[in-house]
């Protein structure tokens, strides 16, 4: 498949980076979905906050962009019927903000599938989720919280004035309902995005100073620190072209790549669903419209089963380098 440049809309020149389809088939191997155990979910763009980072462009006015009760259960009746499932992951926007949100978890619980919460935790001290960290802890919820720095003023100026500490008492929170305790099976673990155009340090130090820097200084604990490369489109590349280091950005990707992370990520095991039902090979390409394997626009609407997308071809283009870029990126930290 040609490298599209799905950022071009942001001002990108064309012909800055080698494209990621021929690299990656040279150095690595062409992408191929080898099974699919895991499903992203994304309930819509509807979020309380407004990040820099954010590559689905979530706000609190995107109250249009939200999944209908209808696409819910359509997608949980197609999880019923593939076994090869073991994980869902539901992101958003704020996911707990879709009025569907409780019942799909207690659906996939039921099925005993493992199911992970994308948790902004400001969404924790909002009007009406009062009870929200007790009903995810009660239905044994994995949860994966944006906390892109232990420093106050990092995380505000990332994630909007007062994030932080509303962060640190939804953290304190979850703490207290046995989140992140090392006699607990609740699983609570942190997500790091860098503040600045480059690549994620070392995962596991970083991990390390997290723990000690919280504990000592809030007394959260948790159980695993997730690195992940922001990735070039929508709001963070407008992010960049302002700063004007958008092509700079994507030319230390490009020198970044790393074949062996190229053979681990995501893409190869994982199907991404839009709130409106349309399919694709993961959350980025969601965002820039591309398909699922490339091909016209599918839908839970037009499918059997989700195992009609394994040993397909993946959608690729010039972003997909964020994901291949030094010791890897996916939606659950680092690959390598």
């Amino acid at each position: 498949m040609s490298s599209i440049l799905p950022i071009i809309d942001t001002g990108l020149p064309t012909g800055i980076v080698e494209p990621f389809s021929t690299r990656v088939a040279r150095d690595a191997e062409t992408l191929t979905r080898d099974s699919l155990t895991e499903l992203q979910i994304n309930l819509g763009k509807l979020c309380n906050q407004t990040c820099t980072h954010c590559h689905v462009d979530a706000g609190p006015t995107k109250t249009a962009e939200n999944m209908t009760p209808r696409t819910a259960k359509r997608i949980s009746e197609l999880v019923g019927k593939c076994d090869s499932l073991t994980t869902i992951d539901l992101t958003g926007g704020a996911p707990e903000l879709n009025p569907s949100f409780r019942n799909l978890v207690s659906n996939f619980r039921d099925h005993g599938l493992r199911v992970i919460d994308r948790c902004n935790l400001t969404i924790l001290s909002e009007p009406g989720q009062e009870n929200l960290g007790a009903f995810l802890a009660s239905h044994q919820v994995e949860i994966v919280a944006s906390l892109p720095c232990y420093l106050e003023d990092n995380v505000d100026t990332q994630r909007g004035s007062g994030v932080f500490q509303r962060s640190i008492k939804g953290l304190q929170q979850l703490n207290a309902l046995g989140y992140g305790q090392s006699n607990s099976d609740l699983q609570l673990n942190l997500v790091f995005n860098p503040t600045g155009p480059s690549l994620p340090p070392d995962q596991a130090t970083l991990e390390a100073d997290y723990k000690r820097e919280l504990k000592k200084r809030y007394d959260v604990e948790f159980n695993h620190l997730l690195a992940i490369t922001n990735i070039p489109i929508k709001r963070y590349a407008k992010f960049l072209k302002k700063r004007g280091v958008l092509v700079e950005y994507m030319q230390m990707l490009e020198s970044a790549f790393n074949p062996q992370a190229a053979r681990r990520v995501m893409c190869k095991a994982m199907l991404s669903i839009g709130w409106d039902g349309q399919l694709f090979d993961c959350d980025f390409n969601q965002m820039l419209g591309m398909p699922v394997a490339g091909k016209t626009s599918q839908t839970i609407w037009k499918i059997d089963s989700f195992d009609e997308y394994i040993h397909q071809r993946v959608a690729v283009a010039d972003h997909c380098y964020g994901c291949t870029a030094g010791a890897g990126s996916s939606c659950g930290g680092a690959v390598i």
